[in-house]
């Protein structure tokens, strides 16, 4: 069964349970500046987890592309991935755990038929001293789950990991885990969470490959459990039932409307159906590293680790490329460039030769482009930018590894060195570090770092050149400042001419931070009529209204104002803005969130400075007092 089978399987299956199939959102997160990239499945959805209603009602399901930046460095062993894809499924105040935990175990056994005998679960064990009791219920769903497959599953108690390692599996099923394992919420743990943050417990599947995989030296004198390293269990899915709220005096209250956040990793589970834990030999990875063998004359078993980073960091590279972001030493671009500059000096390692790397990603693109069609639609874009990379450095990286093996010969590489391989040969910190590992030399990296922020702060020339996008969070300010935005931009577009687009945004509970394209100073009288453009449009009291599209319908609508179209997913959201009058104030494109109604935006809106940002962009900072 194919990587691409199972997703298909997995959205039929959850649409037959009355869930509304979305597409998934983009690599570069929309609205959200707390983060380089949309890491997790449910990360898109926070704001509906929060109370925000979905246009597609209260079951939803996708397979969410996601990014890790984090993992960059853990590339090499045989589960750990950049780039990634997770199934997920949410209920939004509609089912829970009776009917989460058998729908999936369900889709595990009846559709992509693992062997029920193979799969262990883990639950939350409870916290007493917060008032949390252990999660019993789910306990009982499995079991029953399990009876019905003639198999008795006996629930035992391991608490922590470490003490997992000391008692073993003690002959259970089901595992009582402690908060540090089977709770979620964005903060971590309870006693992390702050006033007003929502969470609760999970529950954890792990497919049992078999002791003859618990491979890991360190497992040796240790006993198995399945949510540990030793390589014998993998973690498949995990269902997380989002029903608490921290209160102001510490304690815990049941939310009114209970959620189910679900994940599931699709490169994982096709690991499970092949029996084997290596993921780079499913077929979505393994297409790559056929092609690594035909262009290297190598076998994938004599250099696994040179095999692996390769393949993931050019999926990776693809999609993000297919997402808008280049190479560059900015931002997301820089991890682009990472991934690309470590693909070079590994397909070296195993002898694949100059100039093909293109190639590896031409495989991806075929696997992936009946499902992610921008993929196809991009393909010479990718193709050419990979291949553009890799020529880049290979000019500088001959000069480069030059120069490092003559300061490397001093028998110390001290941060200047560092720096000056960065900045002069193009090479990444991480890159002169691990060949510094190879030759069991070691680098200053705070000398490196100091040297960096005085460069930056020299290139910057003490002016603010770029800032983060999107929302600081989606408090009840934050949101009352985003629709103001919308109206904002409206309004610059209705008195400087429609040639207007957003070129960027900040946004926080003081105050809004608005780049847009636009040659000159915006004179003082043309802020004024904007000024009272949005307060007009606040004290009519209109509504907000949201509608859900295909990107190419919004696209071709000339009423619809839209920027960064290439980050948004297949389908769209349109939010109007209209007075009570039936006026459209604004039809823009927009992840959200917003008020329903303008007057539940409070304050004067008031612009309090126009300047430059850049070149052909301006910048305007505003506040509701």
């Amino acid at each position: 069964m194919s990587g691409n089978e199972i997703r298909e399987k997995y959205l039929k299956f959850m649409a037959d349970n009355g869930h509304a199939v979305i597409p998934s959102a983009a690599l570069v997160p929309e609205n959200d500046p707390s983060t380089l990239f949309t890491g997790s499945g449910m990360q898109p959805l926070i704001p509906y987890l929060m109370g925000e209603k979905h246009p597609k009602g209260t079951r939803l399901t996708d397979s969410q592309k996601c990014f890790r930046a984090n993992d960059i460095e853990e590339v090499g062993d045989n589960r750990h991935t950049t780039f990634f894809e997770m199934l997920g499924n949410w209920s939004l105040g509609d089912y829970f755990k009776k009917e989460q935990l058998r729908w999936f175990f369900t889709f595990l056994v009846d559709e992509v038929k693992l062997d029920p005998a193979r799969i262990y679960v883990t639950v939350f064990a409870g916290d007493e001293s917060l008032g949390i009791p252990k999660d019993d219920e789910s306990v009982a769903i499995w079991q029953e789950l399990f009876k019905e497959r003639g198999i008795e599953a006996k629930a035992v108690h391991i608490g922590s990991e470490e003490e997992g390692y000391e008692i073993g599996m003690q002959g259970g099923r089901i595992f009582y885990y402690d908060a540090a394992k089977n709770w979620w919420s964005r903060s971590g743990k309870p006693a992390n969470m702050p006033v007003g943050e929502i969470g609760g417990p999970d529950s954890e599947v792990f497919y049992d490959f078999g002791p003859e995989f618990a491979t890991h030296p360190e497992f040796k004198d240790r006993q198995p459990h399945p949510n540990s390293d030793s390589g014998q269990f993998l973690e498949i899915g995990n269902s997380v039932f989002i029903e608490y709220i921290k209160q102001e005096d510490g304690a815990f209250a049941k939310l009114p409307q209970r959620n189910v956040d679900f994940g599931g990793g699709l490169e994982r589970i096709a690991a499970a159906k092949t029996g084997d834990p290596d993921v780079f030999k499913v077929d979505l990875l393994w297409s790559v590293v056929a092609e690594i063998e035909k262009l290297s004359g190598k076998k994938y078993q004599e250099d696994t680790v040179a095999f692996r980073v390769v393949t993931d960091h050019i999926r990776g590279a693809t999609f993000m490329i297919g997402d808008s972001v280049f190479p560059s030493n900015d931002q997301q671009g820089y991890f682009v460039r990472r991934l690309l500059r470590r693909a070079v000096r590994y397909a070296d390692r195993i002898g694949i030769p100059a100039g093909k790397l293109s190639l590896l990603a031409e495989k991806v693109i075929h696997t992936y482009e009946t499902h992610y069609t921008n993929l196809a639609k991009e393909k010479d874009k990718i193709m050419s930018a990979i291949a553009h990379e890799e020529e880049q450095f290979r000019k500088t990286l001959e000069k480069g590894i030059k120069e490092f093996e003559k300061v490397s010969a001093k028998g110390q590489i001290s941060g200047e060195d560092a720096f000056v391989l960065f900045t002069t040969y193009g090479f990444p910190y991480e890159l002169t570090e691990e060949m510094a590992k190879d030759k069991n030399l070691s680098i200053d990296r705070k000398e490196f770092e100091d040297k960096m922020k005085e460069h930056q702060d020299l290139s910057r020339a003490g002016a603010e050149q770029k800032f983060k996008g999107g929302l600081a969070d989606h408090s009840e300010k934050v949101v009352q400042y985003h629709t103001a935005t919308h109206l904002m931009l409206a309004g610059l577009r209705k008195f400087l001419g429609h040639e207007v687009h957003q070129a960027g945004s900040n946004i926080t509970g003081e105050r809004l931070r608005f780049d847009f394209t636009h040659q000159d100073k915006v004179p003082p009288e043309v802020l004024r009529q904007v000024e009272e453009f949005v307060n007009n449009a606040i004290k009519t009291g209109g509504k907000v209204k949201i509608d859900m599209m295909p990107k190419t319908v919004a696209e071709s609508d000339a009423t619809i104002e839209g920027s960064f179209w290439d980050r948004y997913p297949d389908e769209v959201k349109v939010y109007t803005i209209t007075g009570n009058n039936g006026e459209v104030f604004s039809r823009e494109l927009c992840g959200g969130p917003h008020v329903e109604r303008l007057e539940d935006i409070k304050g004067t809106f008031k612009i309090v400075k126009e300047e430059s940002s850049s070149a052909g962009v301006r910048r305007v900072k505003a506040v509701l007092e």
